[in-house]
């Protein structure tokens, strides 16, 4: 459950969390032709706290707004400041943010053009997505019988809200199956990403991942990780990757701003590497926990102070 605080930013200005209403409607929630984004703010080690990379996660929500052909009546730099506002007045000082843009009430159908897009931004307390066990000791995977639409099938690079109603089913399916989250292919059968966090693949000390261009989503935190292991001197390869690269890998590991880095110590039955956290994937969290609470961060901007 989420728990209730005193504000909701809604197309404008704070009201409160349980005037937050709309329409029965309303347009995004019959269509489902909505953009949103997940943001977490956290408490850094100086005793303040801060939203990780605020203006990309801003340029992202924007970006699916334009690829969905949406108008929003709002510029980034509006929105950026209201997610900060929205933090300040709940007095939290760790959270997870979504701005929303929906398509309110007025025509229905789905070629209704003249419906105004509105905006919400929310926040909330919110642990571990995996769970705190997940973290420390890595969670149970299966490859999914869902597959993740190709790029020309649904705007791969677009956080829109109907496009999730596949990775709702392929996370239901591996909850039912006893497994903590789902893994999708792609429409050629190569690894695509989980239901909500990307992926990557250890093997001889050298990382793999799924390249940008293929049919996931361009993930921020994705984006860190590839600039940490840089940092680190890892070897990093964009590229296809088989299903059972997962089986034989040495570490496999899931990042997203929910999941955050997220080990998978088994992959349909089969025990990953020596069924633990992997060394890299230990580094890896620890650079990137040490980042968004502040400490020697590659670049200033990643961090939007309340």
């Amino acid at each position: 459950m989420v728990d209730k605080v005193e504000k909701i930013w809604m197309d404008g200005e704070l009201i409160a969390w349980d005037d937050a209403n709309v329409h029965i409607l309303t347009h995004t929630l019959h269509y489902g032709l909505g953009a949103f984004e997940g943001i977490r703010c956290y408490a850094t080690d100086d005793g303040g706290s801060a939203i990780f990379r605020l203006r990309e996660h801003v340029r992202r929500l924007f970006d699916s707004a334009h690829i969905a052909t949406m108008e929003v009546p709002f510029t980034q730099e509006q929105i950026a400041d209201a997610c900060v506002e929205t933090v300040r007045v709940n007095g939290l000082k760790s959270c997870y943010l979504r701005p929303l843009f929906f398509v309110g009430d007025g025509a229905m159908g789905l070629g209704a053009m003249t419906n105004k897009t509105r905006v919400a931004i929310a926040v909330w307390k919110w642990g571990a997505y995996l769970g705190d066990e997940g973290l420390e000791k890595g969670i149970r995977a299966c490859i999914s019988s869902f597959t993740r639409p190709g790029v020309n099938m649904l705007m791969a690079k677009g956080k829109i809200v109907g496009h999730y109603v596949n990775s709702i089913l392929a996370k239901r399916e591996a909850l039912t199956r006893g497994f903590n989250e789902a893994i999708l292919l792609d429409a050629q059968g190569y690894v695509s990403e989980a239901s909500g966090e990307n992926i990557f693949v250890v093997r001889d000390g050298i990382v793999s991942t799924p390249a940008h261009g293929a049919s996931i989503l361009g993930g921020i935190t994705r984006d860190t990780i590839i600039q940490l292991l840089g940092e680190m001197g890892y070897e990093l390869r964009e590229r296809l990757i088989a299903r059972d690269e997962l089986y034989v890998a040495d570490e496999v590991f899931m990042c997203g701003t929910a999941a955050e880095v997220t080990p998978v110590r088994e992959i349909d039955g089969r025990a990953i590497g020596a069924g633990t956290r992997g060394e890299i994937t230990k580094r890896v969290q620890d650079r990137y926990f040490q980042v968004v609470r502040g400490v020697e961060v590659p670049n200033a901007e990643w961090l939007t102070y309340i």
